[in-house]
């Protein structure tokens, strides 16, 4: 026993230096003032009440929006896509989860340098549409732009874990239900839809925290005027410089995390995903 002890402490001490000691300093951060390397500090809340100036709940504001508009696009177009796959074979099954999950293979920013060349004024849908006798249109630096850019990025988040309840469920209940006479409708919406529903919101959740706090897309595919919570944290740790104000901002996204899985968490307290 004493020997599995020692192997484990290094795992211990490589997760305290990468991951306890950066949360302590972000914490650590949030309510003090001073310079970066906390020599000269002083514990303060006025980092936290910089959020509540009007340009930052602007951010905020905007960030929910985009993420919510992103998380319902995730969900149309997942759902039926998550239930087709579900309805296959067990080795069609892991193939077409396998089709899904290989964009995330490939590294984010090349992907969405891809959409640059795509929606760009001289791009290949431009130059498609200039062959056909239509006008170019202005796709780049725009919501559109960025809700492409984030919906095939975080659509694998939404369609695996609803893909994860569908497959779960008993199909017992589904008979059940049309031997009781129940048609497709009602079948869909009172049985399979509620057996799903613990898959749902865990894709809604994932998909929602991550393109609130995604800076790539929206620097890359909105331009610098686009900015959400996690451009304005980059923008706080990098460019103005002000760590405090940064990691107040970061202790505040990871309050936001926090209650949404401990709301998913209540939703499907035993992590059945809808399994009887």
């Amino acid at each position: 026993m004493k020997h599995y002890r020692i192997l484990v402490k290094p795992y211990v001490l490589w997760s305290f230096l990468l991951i306890v000691l950066p949360l302590v300093l972000i914490v650590l951060y949030s309510v003090t003032t001073g310079d970066n390397s906390l020599v000269t500090i002083h514990f303060t809340l006025e980092n936290f009440q910089k959020i509540s100036d009007p340009v930052y709940l602007n951010v905020f504001a905007r960030s929910f929006q985009m993420g919510i508009i992103t998380t319902l696009v995730c969900l149309i177009l997942a759902y039926p896509m998550a239930y087709f796959i579900s309805k296959c074979s067990d080795s069609m099954q892991s193939i077409l989860i396998l089709l899904v999950t290989i964009p995330m293979w490939i590294n984010t920013l090349l992907r969405t340098y891809a959409w640059i060349s795509l929606l760009s004024d001289n791009g290949i849908i431009n130059s498609l549409l200039k062959v056909i006798g239509l006008n170019p249109v202005n796709m780049m630096y725009t919501n559109f732009s960025v809700l492409i850019g984030l919906v095939c990025d975080l659509l694998p988040f939404m369609v695996i874990p609803i893909h994860t309840s569908l497959a779960k469920m008993d199909h017992s209940l589904v008979e059940a239900a049309n031997d009781l006479g129940a048609n497709r409708f009602h079948t869909f919406t009172k049985v399979i839809f509620k057996l799903s529903l613990p898959g749902v919101i865990n894709g809604i959740t994932m998909v929602f925290l991550l393109s609130i706090s995604t800076f790539v897309i929206p620097v890359l595919l909105g331009g610098h005027q686009f900015v959400l919570i996690g451009n304005l944290i980059e923008n706080q740790f990098i460019s103005v410089g002000d760590w405090n104000f940064g990691s107040a901002i970061s202790v505040l996204l990871a309050i936001i995390i926090l209650f949404m899985m401990a709301f998913v968490k209540k939703i499907d307290p035993d992590d059945n995903g809808g399994a009887g």
